[in-house]
């Protein structure tokens, strides 16, 4: 499963586009100096989100939307098309 993949079932589960979800967390006061583990149980808690999906949120609320150019460009399953990953939802691609 690619980065975007797991964004895009975070979207799918939750209901809410990734940048909708990100004002979400801020609100509730997490942010880039938050412990993953206390943004993982939110997650879990109020949306059903699992961890290894929880996870791939954490990174998008820490360090923003760029992500290592590891899988850009590979073949498989974990292959990213952009080193940026997309928060505006799977509907507006």
């Amino acid at each position: 499963m690619s980065f975007q993949a797991y964004i895009d079932a975070v979207e799918t589960k939750t209901g809410m586009i990734p940048s909708a979800l990100l004002d979400v967390a801020h609100e509730r006061g997490f942010g880039e100096q938050s412990k993953a583990g206390d943004v993982a149980a939110w997650l879990k808690e109020d949306y059903g989100v699992g961890r290894g999906h929880a996870m791939a949120f954490f990174h998008v609320l820490k360090n923003g939307p760029q992500i290592s150019e590891e899988h850009v460009g590979s073949a498989g399953a974990h292959r990213d098309e952009s080193t940026v990953l997309r928060l505006d939802g799977k509907a507006n691609r």
